[in-house]
């Protein structure tokens, strides 16, 4: 980085300009680039004929304050002239104090035929000031705005005023290469109207008023293939979804009117499927250049920025699993609303993980659809910044705001943000000012609330009619040929509507391809009992090993040597496991079959409890050891990161990773269970359901640390009863485990599996390091998931009660029972709610011909699984023994925690007067 006292930004004196070219004379990169050009260029033009500079070099001080005064000028145009630039189709823009009057630079009209060295900064040479401002004036003021003079990367600034000022913004396309634009332009405009004739009042959320996406798209993959790129992944909301969907990812006609028609119902009784807008695609094109190329759009809810953390997820996810992280290979681009972009707080979080290790995807590009409406209100009521891209300062993100209605602008754009990404590996946004002609949703007045800007919009000529003017004032095209490719279309737009109203073809679903081969879908069977999930003894012992072996010259902290020999102790000798030890062997048994294992999460790789301790860190100088990464040489690699402070934003990443490497075990943990409600639409829009809305199978693992051990309300409950509202047709699995053993066979159950369904875990905390919760190792080589553990303790025909209760409070039920000697009293634990095991209940049930059922919890009569049990298990006609209903999860105070807790376990053995 230059040293910024260098910069030619704030000084504007002969002498100061005299030190810097001394600078310069003994060493050029000790001075800003920009002063590099410009010396260059001076003394370019002191040379004689003869090839020798003139004597007068020496004294840089001809060099005139007024020549300073115009390099300022280029710079705060560079800096500021995007706040004038003619960006808006159909509003006049705010009004900004740009300071780019002549007189704030000490400069008048008196100087506009006054030739100056400064021209050299723009590419020009030496020429007069009313060249350089016309010539600034075209590059920043015009169709494009540039904001990108706060980033401080030297290079970046560079190749963008080069890039920007050696064409004024506004490079020569050939007449073919309009052409091909006009034609996009025709699909995009009138693929719209047709629908709006065609079904009026319908929601289609159409591209009207921002059609200009659809070239600059086509443009983005052909540039991006020519540079490197096989494969585009897309996210987007609402508008413009259909005109993407047909335009740039091949949908038939025919299946979009299909869609219309609602002829497209499918067989599958489990697939409800989701609105026509919110749906996904995947195509394989060949671009004009011949390259092979993969694109997909992700399907999105009405939740419109949830999608961007997924959509990093799988660009990540694909980067790792296809070429070998080199992400100049795979491109993710979000396009957003711009209230929705500027409102929604995930889009933060996506912007501030960019460059985040583990989560890094070398940079996205950003598109936004500004129709400077969000929903019914103006944008003014949207933002306090100046533009809704301003988030694009966080990461010192270059940004282009667009003239909508002038779609070479808008692909010129487009190209140089692809450049940028593919060259420096950053973020680029795009801004795309426009307008949108119907309303919100076509059925919509949006007169109600905006009635002047539609009265311009009313009278607003489409693009198609804007650019089809401009190309035959070029000559480009006649008026008549332009007529006929309309016609021609919407003759073909009306063949194919005929077909389908006709033939009314049906769904075609496209299920367990490309990287999902050999995997299915479930059948109820699956679910009566878990398959074996066991790991050999070898794989065992040589994870056990790795993981307490520890390279000679690493300086383990002291504490982590006790507990690395504590475990070497509790495996190879005592031939036991803890949690957090059956935690670590299920994910080196997995990495040695051949699965990579990723965990992410607040402070996980030494976890919430300092239980886990995946990664250690030398004392010295802080390198990273991975033990798991140490088992074989031809393992998978293990992945644990420390997320940065976001639920939302993370969870969707990890989902977005699963939907595109179903064969890797990844884990998302909460810090507190409490703590996945900030996550809760990427739970409840992608998790819970997006196998029935999307046929989007996902393996998802949520640790929630659950467990009422009288820490507060926060930090208590991971609302299970919220978990379990979500549940239906077999969606995803929900346990609360109290096993070693049994969480070691949850983990390998979700890779072991020939299907994907996401596992809740309703984590512990006091369990973690509970004399009683180990398990021998041979539960590990042998055995499966355990959906119920019955009591071995008491004799069946002897109880009169059975206490059915899952997680913690077990382990105090069964302390109070065997300090009261009670002899009568079964307790049996429900490791897994869902899918409940129904039958292995109804047979357990048999062999207890004398008790009566009572169902046990810590949670409030109104939290926890209490509500769900009744629903699910009504014939068992049990009572329920927990705390009183509450709005708080939990209380804050110890005291009363452990009075609470003592009652409701005593209250739990009182018999029953009478059986129900």
């Amino acid at each position: 980085m230059t040293d910024p006292s260098y910069s030619y930004i704030d000084n504007a004196n002969g002498a100061y300009v005299e030190s810097l070219y001394d600078h310069y004379r003994h060493d050029p990169q000790s001075v800003d680039p920009q002063w590099q050009l410009f010396f260059q260029g001076f003394e370019y033009s002191k040379i004689e004929p003869n090839g020798h500079p003139t004597s007068d070099l020496t004294n840089i001080s001809i060099i005139s304050n007024k020549e300073i005064s115009v390099t300022n000028l280029i710079n705060v145009y560079r800096s500021r002239g995007h706040l004038i630039a003619e960006t808006n189709p159909v509003r006049i823009r705010r009004s900004h104090k740009a300071d780019l009057a002549l007189s704030y630079f000490n400069l008048s009209d008196d100087d506009l035929d006054t030739e100056f060295e400064a021209g050299h900064l723009v590419g020009i040479g030496k020429t007069n000031l009313r060249n350089i401002l016309n010539h600034l004036q075209k590059t920043y003021c015009q169709s494009i705005a540039a904001e990108f003079m706060y980033c401080r990367n030297d290079e970046l600034r560079d190749w963008l005023t080069n890039e920007m000022e050696s064409c004024a913004n506004a490079p020569i396309y050939t007449q073919n290469e309009k052409l091909e634009v006009l034609s996009l332009i025709n699909k995009s405009v009138n693929f719209e109207s047709f629908l709006q004739k065609k079904y009026v009042g319908k929601k289609r959320f159409s591209l009207e008023g921002l059609e200009s996406l659809i070239p600059s798209l086509n443009a983005a993959i052909e540039l991006g293939a020519d540079l490197g790129a096989s494969q585009f992944t897309l996210g987007m909301a609402h508008r413009g979804r259909l005109n993407v969907l047909v335009n740039v990812f091949g949908k038939s006609y025919e299946d979009v009117f299909s869609e219309f028609e609602e002829t497209q119902v499918s067989d599958d009784t489990k697939w409800n499927g989701d609105v026509k807008y919110h749906l996904g695609q995947s195509s394989d094109i060949v671009t004009k250049n011949g390259h092979d190329v993969h694109i997909r759009v992700v399907p999105n809810p009405s939740h419109l920025e949830a999608v961007n953390p997924v959509v990093e997820g799988i660009v990540y996810a694909k980067s790792k699993l296809f070429f070998n992280g080199d992400t100049s290979k795979i491109i993710p681009i979000l396009i957003h609303g711009d209230a929705a972009f500027s409102g929604q707080g995930v889009n933060y979080e996506v912007s501030n993980i960019s460059n985040i290790e583990g989560y890094q995807t070398g940079g996205t590009i950003h598109i936004i659809l500004n129709n400077q409406i969000g929903f019914t209100a103006d944008y003014l009521e949207g933002r306090s910044s100046v533009y809704c891209t301003d988030i694009a300062k966080v990461t010192e993100s270059p940004v282009f705001h667009v003239n909508g209605d002038d779609p070479l602008a808008v692909i010129h754009a487009t190209k140089m943000a692809i450049q940028i990404r593919q060259k420096f590996g950053i973020d680029v946004y795009i801004d795309i000012l426009g307008y949108r002609r119907y309303g919100h949703n076509e059925g919509d007045e949006p007169r109600f609330t905006q009635p002047k800007l539609y009265s311009v919009i009313s009278k607003h000529p489409s693009i198609w009619d804007v650019f089809l003017n401009r190309l035959v004032d070029e000559g480009v095209i006649t008026r008549e040929d332009g007529v006929n490719q309309t016609k021609i279309l919407k003759e073909e737009l009306q063949e194919k509507l005929d077909f389908v109203r006709v033939a009314k073809p049906k769904l075609k679903k496209k299920s367990f391809e490309r990287h999902w081969t050999g995997l299915r879908l479930p059948k109820p069977s699956d679910f009566d009992a878990s398959i074996p999930t066991y790991a050999s003894e070898k794989s065992l012992d040589l994870t056990a090993k790795a993981l307490v072996s520890m390279p000679t010259d690493f300086n383990v902290f002291s504490k982590m040597k006790k507990i690395l020999k504590t475990r070497e102790t509790m495996y190879f000798d005592k031939q036991m496991v803890d949690w957090g030890l059956a935690e670590l062997l299920a994910f080196g048994t997995l990495l040695a079959d051949g699965h990579p294992v990723r965990l992410s999460g607040q402070d996980c790789q030494r976890g919430t409890f300092s239980h886990r301790h995946s990664v250690i860190k030398d004392v010295e100088n802080e390198s990273l050891y991975t033990p798991l990464n140490h088992i074989t040489k031809k393992q998978e690699q293990f992945e644990c990161y420390n997320s940065l402070l976001s639920e939302y934003c993370v969870l969707g990443f990890e989902y977005g990773y699963t939907t595109a490497n179903p064969q890797a075990l990844c884990i998302w943990e909460a810090q507190f269970g409490d703590f996945s409600n900030g996550a809760q639409i990427i739970i409840d829009q992608f998790i819970a359901s997006s196998e029935t809305k999307w046929e989007r199978m996902t393996g998802l693992v949520m640790l929630l640390p659950h467990g009422y051990e009288g820490q507060g309300p926060e930090h208590s409950s991971a609302r299970i009863e919220r978990y379990l509202q979500l549940c239906a047709e077999e969606n995803m699995y929900i346990v609360n485990i109290t096993s070693p053993a049994n969480y070691f066979h949850a983990l390998r159950r979700q890779i072991m599996n020939p299907f994907r369904k996401p596992l809740v875990v309703f984590s512990p905390k006091s369990l973690l390091r509970h004399p009683a919760v180990v398990s021998p190792v041979d539960q590990l080589s042998s055995g499966r998931f355990q959906e119920i553990i019955e009591d071995t303790e008491i004799k069946k025909s002897a109880a009169t009660l059975v206490l059915l209760c899952s997680g913690k409070v077990y382990f105090d039920l069964l302390d109070y029972r065997e300090k009261s000697s009670i002899k009568d009293v079964a307790i049996v634990r429900m490791e897994q709610y869902y899918p409940l095991p129904h039958k292995q209940l109804l047979a357990l049930r048999k062999q207890y011909p004398k008790a009566s059922w009572r169902w046990v919890q810590e949670e409030p009569l109104n939290a926890g699984a209490w509500g769900f049990i009744k629903l699910h298990l009504d014939s068992f006609k049990m009572d329920v023994v927990c705390r009183q209903a509450s709005a708080s999860p939990a209380t804050g105070s110890s005291k009363i925690h452990a009075h609470t807790q003592h009652e409701l376990i005593k209250n739990a053995f009182k018999k029953l007067k009478e059986k129900a």
